[in-house]
């Protein structure tokens, strides 16, 4: 996604830009490190990666019409005399901010907000946008289901995409006049620089657990990474939700003006003052900063989507909404695709289906569930493979904790052996009355829907919104709302 009108800068004004002696002439009108997305005329950054190196690609460069090539020796080797090559010791380290740069600084021209944590990143961000929305803003949102720039929604492959191409979404925004714009910032993308020249009006955060270990190799490193977010690089102003220690952590720290949340610390600058649970979800009375007292309804069930809520709160009434009209507001509110979404064709349990994918996430999803359920929760779950597998028996834990049947299958299990992973999930866990193995994630699903009876709940965790299974190297269509759906249907 680029945008619309075109742009251009010349060979000359990026050396400056680098403060480098750039003897190349003319002009490049767009740029990227993706062949996917590269265009005629533009500058490709040709990065090394864990496999391959960008400038391996130098055919499809050529073919594709790139005008130059900026990357390092090696890719300049590769690249040899057939375009014109600027060369950086380190170009992963500026592609974003030279795409920053190119755009004009997009996120900077918007009320942007951006949102990082290991849990309730998406539902957080869809909540903000929607209050936004309801009072008229002109919003955009990029994360984890995908992006919206005002009414259109695209695809998205990452969390948070590469840096060129989310400089290039921002820039479309602005093209578009969007006011606001809200996005999911992954440790990911910190840690590869991805967010150089992004500058947020505000940054939040939500919790920090185990997850991603590894890439970070620790926590410590997973939280230095998150932690960068809310310096004076990336923010004006920061939101922190101070439940967890790491979150303390950040709030202690921050090198920017830093607001504290916390559901039930009355001290923190936005803090619940009361919560009455009731079907299908709350009634709240929020303290902000201020003294402002917003009250209403929220409609989403468990105490992790009141967190996300009152984070969401704090975001839209520190952006500029009225607080009295968020308060008639919250109870319009609904949660993000894959998030605790019902699957109903009108059988006598509920179905549910939700991303939950750490050991805490899936201990909080099951305790919500709970809540709402007068007969059993059937849950199934699996871990996804070349990813952190110190957590798979943690989550083997949580699914046998919270659920009544604990039904243990596969996720994405990518180049591993599913059976290996299921293995380490259970951790010596013996089938039983409680305890259910089955690989196949189609059969796992069946399984969870032939034991359901009236007021019991089927959950199926882990790959909410996902629409396909990785297996080999090849993405299968699967989606557990439609699997869903279908073995319901079946019984019916």
């Amino acid at each position: 996604m680029r945008p619309i009108n075109s742009h251009s800068k010349s060979f000359t004004e990026l050396g400056r830009f680098l403060s480098v002696d750039c003897t190349l002439a003319g002009d490049f009108s767009g740029l990227t490190s993706n062949t996917q997305y590269l265009e005629a005329g533009d500058l490709f950054i040709a990065l090394p990666g864990s496999k391959v190196h960008g400038a391996s690609f130098i055919g499809e460069i050529l073919a594709k019409g790139a005008v130059a090539v900026l990357t390092d020796p090696e890719g300049a080797n590769l690249v040899g005399t057939t375009l014109p090559v600027i060369i950086h010791p380190d170009p992963r380290s500026i592609a974003a901010d030279i795409a920053s740069w190119f755009y004009d600084r997009p996120f900077s021209a918007m009320m942007s907000v951006g949102i990082t944590g290991t849990n309730g990143k998406t539902t957080t961000a869809s909540l903000l946008n929607q209050l936004w929305q309801m009072q008229q803003r002109e919003v955009g949102m990029i994360g984890t289901v995908g992006i919206s720039v005002g009414s259109d929604f695209y695809s998205a492959s990452f969390t948070t995409p590469e840096g060129t191409e989310l400089q290039a979404i921002a820039a479309s925004m602005r093209e578009r006049s969007l006011s606001h714009a809200v996005m999911e910032v992954s440790s990911h993308a910190l840690s590869h620089k991805r967010m150089l020249g992004s500058h947020f009006e505000l940054v939040a955060f939500t919790n920090l657990t185990q997850d991603h270990l590894d890439f970070h190799g620790s926590m410590e490193n997973y939280f230095a990474a998150k932690r960068s977010l809310f310096t004076q690089e990336y923010a004006n102003r920061a939101l922190v939700t101070i439940d967890d220690p790491w979150g303390q952590r950040i709030y202690e720290s921050a090198e920017i003006p830093t607001e504290s949340l916390s559901r039930e610390n009355h001290k923190a600058d936005w803090h619940y003052t009361s919560i009455h649970q009731i079907k299908g979800g709350y009634e709240v009375a929020i303290r902000g900063v201020g003294g402002i007292l917003i009250e209403g309804t929220v409609p989403l069930v468990g105490l992790h989507n009141l967190d996300n809520t009152l984070l969401a709160v704090a975001l839209g009434v520190s952006t500029g909404l009225d607080h009295l009209a968020i308060g008639r507001d919250l109870v319009k509110l609904v949660g993000a695709p894959g998030r605790l979404e019902t699957v109903s064709i009108g059988q006598n349990f509920l179905a549910l289906v939700d991303f939950a994918h750490t050991p805490d996430a899936v201990s909080r999803v099951l305790g919500a569930v709970k809540e709402i359920t007068s007969g059993r929760v059937i849950a199934v779950l699996g871990c996804g493979g070349d990813r952190d597998a110190t957590k798979r028996p943690l989550m083997g834990d949580a699914l046998v904790a919270g659920s009544d049947l604990a039904i243990f299958t596969s996720d994405n299990p990518r180049s591993e052996s599913p059976d290996v992973i299921l293995a380490a999930m259970l951790n010596g866990k013996e089938p039983s009355e409680k305890i259910v193995a089955e690989v196949d994630r189609r059969g796992a699903i069946a399984i969870a829907v032939s034991e359901a009876q009236a007021g019991d709940t089927v959950i199926i965790l882990g790959k909410g919104h996902e629409m396909g299974q990785e297996i080999q190297g090849i993405k299968h269509p699967f989606e557990d709302r439609v699997e869903l759906a279908r073995a319901i249907e079946r019984l019916s």
